[in-house]
């Protein structure tokens, strides 16, 4: 069987978990806990080998042929318009796979331990297998319309996951603000499929690639290409539909995980890398793109360095990480956005997944001014949560060091300073706020046994019950922490090595032939201008301006936050920034502006549109349709009388009408 005929066979990798998802949702309860997390965690591992078979299928042939649509079928048709359900087997959708599958099997192992008890517990491992089926029809599919279905599929996994344990308020909300943000995101994707087949007559990527020979307007390509970014915007989570992923931490921590690390906030990125025809021809676009990304991660950073919610941080963190990438993405560095994809697929994940275990010891107490102290009582999860917290600040030789570094460097080389400039102060944030939170949680003074802290003015302090059924103790009176179980301690040493070496994938040295990513995703992005260091020194300037920034916010994070809280039990950085620590802990209340300007404003305008002209308009414009049909029948009725001697009059006056007709036009 050749590498072709292995790649026709790619459709059993979303097959699989899909599989999964309908046998736990049909008959879950009857295979109970914990074989259908078992169950589930074996489809994502078997998911991966098939990923990794796909790789190497397509490894094995050269690079301008790596690129393969496997069989379909017809999946819809409309005149000229039709979708064929395909996959496109290419670099970039194995690269996605690979990071999908596996990390989304570590997940699913660490969940088995996680949730045990959880009278839900088989439906949580149906639902987590739909999502990881969604995302791998996402970045499989051949056209956009494909991309749309895994798209929409994500979208819905979301609100059922978020908002799992619905019997909290809260999660129930949560959800549903998620779902209704990704909608307005959505509607711009679709916009902007409706304008592309209107243009182009086609959806298919392969014919997207092409984009220059239709010869269209570049107002068109703008248009398309920022449509398309605003379903991105939305399904990522930046400035303004940023405001559904922080409150997503509602959700089960592996859910937080899966969300956030691997899968569907990664997706927006994915999307712009896919349509980068459109981005490339048009500059303003690109500008767009990059400056959004690069704001969003500045105000998320600096929104998490006053959080005191554990997985809260890691949300903000998120989103400014993904801000990383679009401005990558923005400046033609598509390679760069990738790669800080994957290497923040490893330390994401195990950052989230160490705050689990966190949250596990300490019975679901999530503010980080009640723990303290933990190293001692977990070695491991505070070992693996170290190595997460230096990749992510971009310590050197750790993932993040190179993804990072090489997006700023892009910014750079491409003449963009002040975006390279607020990255970098960006880049001091992170540094800053995640050692904040590894010395609340780990190193400072334990907290966990002390009265609970009275709540101040808006910042609330969050006690989440992570599980409806969990047993749990006073608040103060927890005992001492305790370390997880092996299957949630075994995923952790794994992404904890993938955070440490999976930079090694793409080392910036050009001339040695170390961009081993760069390289593989080469034939996706051919026609892309290259963006290159000026010189050996230039690059290694930038690299270690770079790593001085990171440990200067390690080292002022630690000198803040080495003792834990101050004497009054405030936290010592929110004390220095005074009133303003209340606008970051309220995220700059854009999240308050935009309920109360939908909740105002916009449910006004939509009343007075309802009632004006849907119901003074539409609904008359309806309505006298219908009474003019329903009166001009009831005239016509009158004619049919029942006499046949009337009947048979219209027949004669007929006939001496059309005999009066065609004797005239014989004339």
């Amino acid at each position: 069987m050749g590498a072709r005929d292995l790649l026709d066979f790619v459709w059993v990798v979303p097959a699989l978990p899909a599989a999964g998802a309908v046998v736990l949702l049909l008959f879950g309860k009857r295979i109970g806990e914990p074989l259908s997390g078992y169950l589930a965690t074996a489809t994502m591992a078997l998911a991966f080998l098939a990923s990794v078979v796909a790789f190497g299928a397509l490894l094995s042939l050269d690079g301008h042929e790596r690129q393969h649509v496997s069989d379909g079928f017809t999946w819809m048709q409309a005149g000229s318009f039709q979708v064929d359900m395909r996959f496109l087997v290419d670099p970039l959708s194995v690269t996605m796979i690979l990071f999908v599958t596996g990390v989304g099997a570590l997940i699913h192992l660490y969940s088995v331990g996680y949730m045990h008890g959880d009278p839900r517990f088989s439906r949580f491992f149906g639902y987590m297998n739909l999502f990881a089926a969604s995302m791998l029809v996402l970045v499989l599919g051949s056209n956009f319309l494909v991309t749309f279905l895994g798209w929409e599929g994500v979208g819905l996994c979301s609100y059922l996951l978020i908002s799992f344990w619905f019997e909290r308020n809260s999660a129930a909300v949560a959800g549903k603000k998620a779902f209704v943000t990704n909608r307005v995101g959505d509607f711009g994707f679709m916009i902007a499929m409706f304008l592309i087949f209107s243009k182009l007559g086609t959806l298919d990527y392969l014919n997207v690639e092409q984009l220059e020979s239709f010869e269209l307007p570049g107002s068109t390509v703008t248009a398309i290409a920022l449509l398309l970014f605003v379903g991105a915007v939305g399904k990522s989570a930046q400035l303004p539909l940023h405001i559904w992923l922080p409150d997503a931490m509602e959700g089960p921590t592996p859910v937080s995980a899966l969300i956030h690390a691997a899968t569907m906030v990664t997706a927006g990125v994915f999307l712009v890398c896919r349509a980068h025809p459109f981005f490339e021809l048009s500059d303003d676009a690109g500008t767009v793109v990059a400056w959004v990304g690069v704001i969003t991660a500045l105000f998320a950073a600096t929104v998490a360095i006053v959080q005191h919610d554990i997985k809260r941080v890691l949300a903000y963190s998120t989103i400014s990480q993904l801000g990383y990438m679009f401005l990558a993405a923005g400046v033609g560095a598509y390679g760069a956005a990738i790669f800080h994809m994957v290497t923040h697929a490893f330390f994401k994940a195990l950052l989230f997944l160490g705050a689990g275990s966190v949250i596990h010891a300490m019975r679901d107490e999530q503010d980080m001014r009640r723990m303290g102290g933990l190293t001692r009582f977990m070695p491991v999860t505070a070992g693996t949560f170290i190595v997460g917290w230096l990749a992510i600040a971009g310590i050197f030789p750790l993932s993040g060091f190179w993804s990072k570094d090489e997006i700023l460097a892009k910014a750079w080389f491409d003449d963009q300073y002040a975006l390279w400039l607020v990255g970098a102060i960006t880049a001091l944030l992170t540094a800053f706020y995640m050692t904040r939170q590894v010395w609340l949680v780990f190193f400072s003074p334990a907290r966990w046994d002390e009265p609970a802290l009275a709540t101040e003015g808006g910042d609330q302090r969050v006690v989440h019950d992570e599980s409806p059924v969990a047993e749990h103790a006073q608040v103060g009176a927890h005992g001492e922490p305790h370390e997880s179980p092996p299957t949630m301690l075994a995923p952790l040493g794994v992404l904890a090595l993938l955070a440490a070496i999976g930079g090694f994938v793409n080392l910036p040295f050009v001339d040695e032939g170390l961009e081993f990513l760069t390289e593989w995703l080469h034939p996706v992005f051919e026609g892309v201008e290259e963006i290159h260091a000026t010189s050996f020194g230039a690059g290694l300037l930038l690299s270690t301006i770079a790593l001085v920034v990171a440990v200067v916010g390690i080292v002022v994070g630690r000198a803040l936050y080495r003792n834990g809280l101050t004497a009054e039990g405030n936290d010592p950085g929110e004390v220095r920034l005074g009133p303003f620590a209340k606008v970051l802990a309220n995220a700059y209340y854009l999240d308050v502006g935009l309920a109360r300007f939908v909740s105002g404003p916009a449910t006004a305008f939509a009343n007075v549109l309802s009632r004006g002209f849907d119901a003074g308009v539409i609904d008359r414009a309806v309505v006298g349709v219908g009474t003019l049909v329903r009166n001009a029948g009831g005239g016509l009725r009158r004619v049919q009388t029942g006499l046949v001697r009337n009947y048979a009059l219209g027949v004669i006056l007929g006939a001496v009408l059309l005999a009066g007709y065609v004797l005239a036009r014989s004339l």
